[in-house]
């Protein structure tokens, strides 16, 4: 039994930007960018509550199959920020990461997460965007290049297979949240979500803020982890 204080790594499906913009008669693009703004914001208060992780789900493998002027929009976003990110991440300490299927993406965008990552390498608050994620391709992918180690080394420890996936070297989260009001994990994390607490959010994406952030890590708070134990 666990009694749970700040969690270190907070997981979260940004759900409900396109249902905040049709509530408002909006097109779907102007809930995408408020979701954005709304993001910068929980990075913020993560590190002022002294989170330590940050994974956002950013654009899932199934993303793909929407309207091309929205994907295009959405890549278009993307790039805005990884265009702009350099400098405030290393001035507020922030390394960036990503996980997903990257040879799905543009080579530009490639480029620009791969050099993100090495210059934010020595920076302590952990951002993690999964672009183009699905955790059952994660988790199918990791089994390949698993089982081909496991042969050619003749070594079966299923500890191992944690190496291989996109998450390797960051510790599962303690918190998944998902807002919008739907309660299902949708392909996220599906290997790294076994003991993780969940909290759903009834808000919209845009609309979460520094408040609905308390209230999942204090509804977190108050919990035990048995990890099967009593």
């Amino acid at each position: 039994m666990e009694t749970l204080s700040i969690p270190r790594h907070i997981a979260i499906i940004m759900d409900g930007n396109s249902r905040w913009a049709k509530a408002r008669s909006l097109p779907v693009h102007a809930g995408h960018k408020k979701g954005s703004e709304a993001a910068k914001k929980v990075v913020e208060a993560c590190k002022k509550f002294g989170v330590e992780y940050l994974t956002l789900y950013a654009f899932s493998s199934e993303n793909w199959s929407r309207p091309q002027k929205e994907i295009d929009y959405l890549m278009d976003l993307l790039r805005d920020y990884l265009k702009s990110a350099k400098k405030k991440l290393l001035k507020e300490n922030v390394r960036m990461r990503f996980i997903g299927r990257r040879s799905d993406l543009a080579e530009d965008i490639q480029d620009m997460m791969r050099k993100l990552e090495e210059d934010s390498k020595d920076n302590k608050f952990n951002l993690v965007l999964a672009i183009s994620y699905g955790a059952r391709n994660e988790i199918k992918d990791a089994a390949v290049k698993f089982a081909k180690f496991a042969v050619e080394n003749n070594n079966f420890d299923t500890e191992i297979f944690e190496e291989f996936l996109d998450t390797k070297e960051i510790p599962d989260p303690d918190l998944f949240i998902r807002t919008s009001g739907e309660m299902r994990v949708s392909n996220f994390l599906l290997w790294q979500l076994a003991y993780t607490e969940l909290y759903f959010s009834n808000k919209y994406w845009p609309d979460f803020d520094e408040s609905e952030l308390q209230n999942a890590i204090t509804e977190y708070t108050k919990r035990e982890r048995r990890y099967g134990g009593r």
